[in-house]
């Protein structure tokens, strides 16, 4: 199975390969045909995160209308709303979490859909953040939580995740875990939308909770919270937030898909290009048609700059990012499997999926290459599989992912 596996993700890079070596041929075939896209107006979702940057950014600087289509930003209330949507078709795509796409395809996070991720929007930017209370009893890192969720009942600590598949409950569960903390077994999840972390947490209702920013900062100004980890630190460059679609709406409209990764490309690249640029980025994010906060909330995180709330300050290493020219946004087809990893980690799959077929058929690795050589400037990489070293010290490159899932020693019984 796993041979069968590789065998496939290195047939898919010699593919995305041979297209960059063939670009005329690419051009040429758009300009025997029509690349017009098919709709002029594309009904885009997203959750108030920093990381709906790029859409917010294609919108204002104009780079939908360059490529011939016009985005409708709709701002929704919860994730569950963007899947009811998405799945609905009263959107079209949206900025969704990287594992709540997987989980749709897989009938685990909602009724099966065939489900395509166009692009990855950003990596890093997220954070756990714990609650003030803690730092008073000396909790103040994941050494210190272990030993003070020892002394409670099991479950009595509630922490809080977004979705069920999503990314964050996946961060939370891995960096428990890798603390020797049960997620299922010594404490309690529930799930809360990310604008209403920070009103829960004041009120009680977690002591802990994984979310976007600028929530975790939001929690710090505040003074009701402070960051116990950013998701960087669990996973350096992880990926985080997609751009996500039905099958069916790509393959009925493969030029508009075409266009909207276009212009989310050239939105990214504008965020990075300079400081102001991310600067300018945080103010027009404040505004109330985006996230509604205020500014200072976002920038400083926004530029990589880290205050815990209790003391430590630092200039990350691993900020969000939009681009980084290019290899952000490729959908490395093991970075989908990874998630099909902790799926089958915590038992939300009962037996072993295909992994590279499940990763080939949502990743659309060839339309993020029709829209790289159109964009100028970016290649794919061949294999489309990247390697990354995570908290705990494990390797994850795509290869042997039933094996990886079944190495760790905190897992969901059954799975």
């Amino acid at each position: 199975m796993v041979d069968l596996s590789r065998r496939r993700l290195l047939q898919a890079g010699a593919l995305a390969g041979s297209a960059m070596l063939l670009p005329g041929m690419m051009q040429a075939v758009w300009a025997a045909g029509s690349d017009k896209p098919e709709q002029q107006s594309v009904r885009v979702g997203f959750i108030p995160l920093t990381d709906c940057a790029p859409v917010a950014i294609a919108t204002l600087k104009g780079f939908d209308k360059k490529y011939g289509i016009t985005i409708v930003p709709t701002k929704e209330a919860s994730w569950a709303a963007v899947r009811d949507k998405l799945v609905a078709g009263e959107l079209d795509a949206a900025h969704i979490l990287y594992g709540m796409l997987y989980g749709l395809e897989l009938g685990i996070a909602g009724k099966p859909q065939q489900m395509a991720n166009l692009m990855t929007l950003n990596h890093n930017g997220q954070a756990i953040t714990l609650a003030s209370e803690l730092a008073e009893r000396g909790v103040r890192n994941l050494e210190g939580l272990k030993k003070y969720v020892g002394q409670q009942a099991p479950g009595s600590l509630t922490f809080a995740h977004t979705f069920p598949t999503g990314t964050h409950a996946m961060w939370l569960y891995y960096w428990l875990a890798s603390g020797g903390i049960d997620p299922f077994e010594d404490v309690r999840t529930v799930v809360v939308p990310p604008p209403q972390m920070v009103m829960n947490m004041r009120i009680g209702n977690m002591v802990g909770f994984c979310v976007g920013e600028p929530w975790n900062a939001r929690a710090i100004n505040d003074r009701i919270g402070f960051t116990a980890a950013t998701s960087q630190s669990i996973w350096p460059e992880h990926p985080e937030k997609i751009l996500g679609t039905r099958r069916a709406w790509v393959e009925q409209n493969p030029h508009t898909a075409r266009a909207l990764v276009c212009a989310l490309l050239e939105a990214s690249r504008w965020i990075e290009a300079s400081e102001e640029n991310r600067r300018e980025t945080a103010r027009i994010l404040a505004r109330r048609a985006w996230l509604n906060t205020k500014e200072q909330y976002l920038t400083g995180r926004m530029l990589g700059e880290y205050d815990n709330g209790i003391g430590k300050r630092w200039r990350d290493p691993h900020p969000i990012r939009f681009f980084s020219d290019g290899a952000v946004s490729y959908p490395y087809l093991s970075d989908g499997m990874w998630f099909l990893t902790q799926f089958r980690r915590w038992g939300m799959l009962k037996s072993a999926p295909d992994y590279a077929a499940i990763a080939q058929r949502i990743n659309q690795t060839a339309i993020w290459q029709d829209a790289a050589l159109a964009v100028g400037g970016m290649s794919a990489p061949s294999p489309p599989l990247r390697s990354s070293t995570l908290m705990d010290g494990t390797v994850w490159n795509g290869t042997d992912p039933e094996g990886y899932a079944s190495r760790f020693a905190i897992h969901r019984k059954g799975a």
